[in-house]
């Protein structure tokens, strides 16, 4: 439930609701650069002590399944079916 969240986690949020949106759009760069970007806030909010332990694991999971989920999803690997 969202209602006592915190900014940061509402962040969070916000930016895996981006990635999911780009992912069923199928937009694989603007989904590998949201990734990009929930990882770097991730880190920059465990760094100044912002996310609470339990909070911290919770992201820490979503981000490795999003990287695992993510691993070889781009364009620039597509073949074209021409060929």
């Amino acid at each position: 439930m969202g209602l006592f969240k915190s900014k940061y986690e509402r962040e969070l949020d916000a930016i895996i609701f981006k990635i999911d949106m780009n992912m069923s759009n199928n937009y694989k760069d603007n989904a590998q650069m949201d990734l990009q970007d929930f990882e770097n806030r991730f880190n920059e909010f465990c760094e100044q002590g912002k996310l609470k332990d339990k909070t911290r694991q919770k992201y820490e999971s979503i981000l490795e399944t999003y990287k695992i989920k993510l691993k070889g999803y781009t364009h620039k690997d597509q073949k074209p079916y021409w060929t």
